[in-house]
């Protein structure tokens, strides 16, 4: 049976609307589009499966036979092509072009959220022949029900845009009193409690683990993030592919409600103390912040240092912990170096010390860095063991990227056929630019595998330096320029050193990475060759635990 029309004309004989009946459903085939907002609302009875099943029933009152169900749950409006179901619909329609099929919806809110998108998906239907039946609205090409559905459209709009800001504000009200009020976090159960409003963030077996990784990352136990997951997946805080990993533990180190504060700046809820307890404290929190910014240690490198005064930057007061400022002085005999605190609120305001004790006692302490001559076993086991794991992870990110490219390669193929089946050109033109910029993503250059690559080189150049590094830093720091020393200072030292005018530096407040140069050179050096690497490291972290 073809496509009729129904014309209506007033009594004059004008005609007042044209527009197709809404039962023309003889030689159709249908396919049921389901749509909710959450993967929850999917699992519960008014989810998916229920819309599916009203939409069916209706194709039988009909006598259309059903051919296919698309089930999306997908949050919110906004683009029609970002619901993987309705791209997988009208694609199932494009693939099809001699059939003519019907598509059954429960309610127009599960068609679109968003009036501009309404139409646009209204056109992209009306274009490919496809005949639209919703089971709470009446689909009419007349003027007045044109109007009639844009209103319905921008209700649904207006209704999602309300609730979305009612969402936000009581989140917002929860988060200024220092409660979570986002999907739970790694580490911790949301548990209701009788001394607090709704549901608290308790922390768990996992938040226990994660306790003890994080400590591991910010005293210097764990060196890297790959040392943070990989000790993560042993301990079965995760279950497999601690490479995959690196990306969420970035986020959980960079977390500061882990610390036990609450913090959201998109809505401008600052820093305040959280209704939860801290898996780590705010200090240790603090701690990893500077080992993760490196960013921040270059900018704690002054661009007006000297050689006459390296260590001005690098010091600073014991009273008030400001910069030590540093300059000549003239008097009797010649010229004299000077470091004093700059300050004027400090009681030390003024208050020098003499350019040779701040320099030569640095120059101590650098030396009290040192390695003992027969620890290179332990610095090659530790830089063989850190180089296989970049390589795998080199590797592994060669295959993810190859895999992707491959991807790439299926979508570009997918939506060329699709180009070749579309019926108008404005479709068309949709799949070809989709095309294009998949292609442009093959194209990028950090979509490309780095290829064969012959790492002995750089290797024995990079185990080199690092063992002159490690077992002779002073010897090191003589031979660079004052630029190049900032940046050993902060390699060594996580923070800027405490000098005082009666004692010198400050041993006892020797940053993390410093202590482990120490621990290092008071191991028990022999037992190197019966041992090897990991149980002298165990027995370092155990001292830690210890003091």
């Amino acid at each position: 049976m073809s496509r009729k029309l129904v014309k209506k004309h007033n009594g004059n004989g004008n005609l007042l609307a044209e527009y197709e009946s809404s039962t023309d459903c003889e030689g159709r085939e249908g396919l049921v589009y389901a749509r909710v907002s959450s993967i929850k609302q999917a699992t519960e009875g008014s989810g998916l499966e229920s819309q599916a099943k009203r939409c069916l029933n209706d194709l039988r009152s009909v006598n259309v036979p059903h051919v296919k169900t698309f089930g999306d749950s997908y949050s919110g409006g906004g683009d029609f092509m970002n619901r993987p179901a309705m791209r997988e619909l009208l694609a199932f329609i494009d693939a099809n072009p001699h059939r003519k099929f019907v598509v059954v919806f429960d309610d127009l809110k599960r068609f679109a959220r968003d009036a501009e998108f309404h139409i646009k998906l209204r056109a992209a239907f009306k274009a490919r022949g496809v005949l639209l039946r919703c089971l709470n609205f009446n689909f009419d090409e007349s003027p007045e029900g044109r109007f009639a559905e844009l209103i319905m459209a921008g209700n649904a709009e207006l209704e999602r845009h309300q609730n979305r800001r009612q969402v936000i504000q009581k989140q917002k009200a929860r988060l200024e009193l220092g409660y979570y009020s986002f999907s739970k976090k790694k580490g911790y159960t949301m548990t209701k409690d009788p001394a607090h409003t709704g549901k608290v963030a308790k922390i768990n077996a996992d938040g226990r683990i994660l306790n003890l990784a994080l400590e591991g990352f910010a005293n210097g136990t764990l060196v890297r993030k790959m040392d943070v997951c990989t000790f993560l997946v042993e301990k079965g805080f995760w279950k497999k592919n601690p490479a995959k990993k690196v990306d969420v533990i970035s986020a959980i180190l960079e977390d500061v409600f882990y610390a036990g504060q609450i913090e959201y700046p998109a809505w401008d809820v600052t820093r305040r103390k959280g209704q939860h307890e801290g898996i780590i404290s705010l200090a240790t929190f603090e701690t990893i912040q500077r080992r993760l910014s490196k960013e921040g240690i270059h900018k704690r490198i002054r661009k007006d240092v000297s050689g006459d005064f390296p260590q001005r930057g690098l010091t600073i007061c014991e009273n008030c912990r400001g910069h030590m400022t540093a300059a000549w002085s003239k008097g009797n005999g010649g010229k004299f170096g000077y470091y004093w605190c700059h300050n004027p609120a400090c009681s030390l305001y003024r208050k020098s010390a003499r350019k040779d004790d701040i320099e030569t006692g640095f120059k101590k302490l650098l030396q009290r860095t040192r390695l003992k001559e027969n620890v290179d076993k332990i610095i090659v086991a530790v830089f063989d063991r850190v180089w296989k794991q970049e390589i795998a992870d080199l590797k592994g990110k060669e295959t993810a990227i190859e895999r992707h490219r491959d991807a790439l390669r299926e979508k570009i193929r997918q939506l060329a056929e699709a180009a070749i089946k579309a019926k108008s050109e404005q479709i068309r033109a949709a799949y070809e630019g989709q095309m294009e910029e998949s292609a442009n993503e093959l194209d990028d250059p950090a979509n490309r595998a780095i290829g064969e690559i012959d790492l002995s080189v750089p290797y024995r150049t990079a185990l080199g330096k690092a063992t002159g590094l490690l077992k002779n830093p002073s010897a090191v720091w003589e031979t660079l320029d004052t630029g190049e020393r900032q940046k050993l200072f902060f390699f060594i030292f996580e923070r800027k050193l405490t000098y005082s005018l009666k004692t010198g530096y400050r041993t006892e407040d020797i940053p993390t990475a410093a202590r482990l140069f120490e621990e290092f050179a008071v191991a028990n050096t022999p037992s190197v060759d019966r041992t090897g690497f990991e149980p002298v490291a165990s027995s370092l972290q155990m001292r830690r635990s210890t003091n």
